[in-house]
């Protein structure tokens, strides 16, 4: 990325959660804003409104249409880069209008695990980078011997499926020895009094609300098995925080799950199927040498999510993104 002093390069990031949301896609946002800040003036903002950048970056395709529908029709020689979250990928490009403009006047597209480009047109996969995410490691902490935690993390909304959590927690409710643990927000208030019911019918789960981010990758790399049960996913930033804090992860057959821990993970089950998760979550407590497969493999998938890696296939993006735009 080339810069003069009288005219540095400008990439706007606009993400529609900002840092209230405590998100994955502020994690995202923010931590590219970083990864580029050496190179070139970086803003996160809600929506472009006419600002000034020489490149947009625009997380959501649906969500933020309007800003790059508007980008790419006021500065149609520009990059503009348009990062595929679960929704947009499992969900809204295949009904949502805007999402599928979107699409189209991007000039580059990201998804952020390898299997995300197969939910696309062979046209739009001509213009598709996979960008894995990242996070520093963490040093793993022994185990505790008298229980094993199954750590959920994510805001409580459909798409997140905590109810296959929960009913999982309640199928072992005898085992005392093994603690189901859940933190994030009720953005839907209906999860959230399903969460309070089955804390206080079962002793064994526990609803810790939202946590800032730092204390959610500590209460990561305490857990012995990190669980996401989500039905879409475009890539779990709880999967890579857990692989890379030497948590193993048990996580639902979708996709983004698949791309993020590959096909063969022993810790694979349907979306929903509360019985398999329930088996494994019971299997990891008393099988040690299962829970030592999982965390291995996890662990493997760990070279994936180096921070300096991410960062040099971002870089590789904004460059070529500039330089094809001249």
């Amino acid at each position: 990325m080339s810069t003069t002093a009288h005219s540095p390069t400008t990439v706007l990031i606009v993400s529609p959660a900002l840092a209230s949301a405590n998100n994955g896609n502020w994690q995202t946002a923010s931590r590219w804003a970083r990864m580029l800040r050496d190179d070139c003036g970086t803003t996160v903002v809600a929506a472009w409104t006419g600002q000034r950048c020489d490149a947009l970056i625009a997380l959501h395709a649906r969500r933020s249409a309007d800003s790059i529908c508007a980008f790419a029709q006021a500065h149609p020689d520009r990059p503009c880069i348009v990062v595929l979250t679960g929704t947009d990928l499992y969900r809204d490009i295949r009904s949502d209008p805007a999402a599928q403009t979107s699409l189209q006047v991007a000039t580059h597209l990201v998804v952020l695990q390898d299997q995300g480009p197969a939910e696309l047109d062979a046209a739009l996969r001509r213009k598709t980078h996979v960008i894995y995410q990242s996070a520093p490691p963490l040093r793993p902490v022994p185990a505790p011997k008298r229980h094993l935690r199954a750590l959920f993390v994510g805001h409580l909304r459909d798409e997140k499926d905590p109810l296959t959590f929960l009913r999982a927690a309640e199928r072992l409710r005898g085992r005392y020895d093994i603690r189901f643990e859940l933190i994030g927000s009720a953005l839907d208030p209906a999860l959230g009094l399903a969460v309070q019911r089955v804390q206080s019918q079962c002793p064994t789960v526990r609803w810790l609300g939202a946590l800032p981010h730092a204390a959610t990758r500590q209460h990561i790399k305490r857990a012995q098995l990190l669980v996401n049960s989500s039905r879409m996913e475009g890539g779990a930033q709880v999967i890579l925080e857990a692989a890379q804090s030497g948590t193993a992860v048990l996580a639902s057959r979708v996709p983004g799950n698949v791309g993020m821990l590959g096909p063969q993970h022993v810790g694979l089950f349907d979306s929903g199927d509360d019985v398999a998760l329930a088996r494994l979550v019971e299997r990891a407590r008393d099988d040690a040498l299962f829970l030592d497969l999982l965390r291995a493999q996890t662990r493997q998938r760990a070279p994936l999510f180096d921070p300096a890696a991410e960062q040099r296939s971002l870089r590789q993006l904004i460059t070529t993104a500039l330089e094809s735009s001249r």
